[in-house]
């Protein structure tokens, strides 16, 4: 699903200009598309990160969390 996104976002905003661009878009989509998956609002996860708050856990966190729920990754 997530590539799909990819494409149509491409699509419609006329592909990026350079591969930078389009690097940059397609991390920006897989953020967006993996917060969305784990129930985390994509704006306060990435302003969190940007703001360099660090007070919501990494997606990587929440995912390890999903995957192996009896581990406590917050105390680390």
């Amino acid at each position: 699903m997530g590539a799909r996104t990819q494409v149509r976002k491409r699509d419609v905003s006329l592909h990026t200009m350079t591969e930078d661009g389009t690097k940059a878009n397609d991390t920006f989509l897989t953020i967006v598309q993996t917060a969305k998956k784990l129930g985390v609002s994509a704006y306060a996860y990435i302003y969190d990160r940007v703001s360099k708050r660090f007070r919501l856990p990494s997606l990587a966190e929440l995912i390890m969390a999903k995957r192996f729920p009896e581990k406590d990754y917050d105390a680390g």
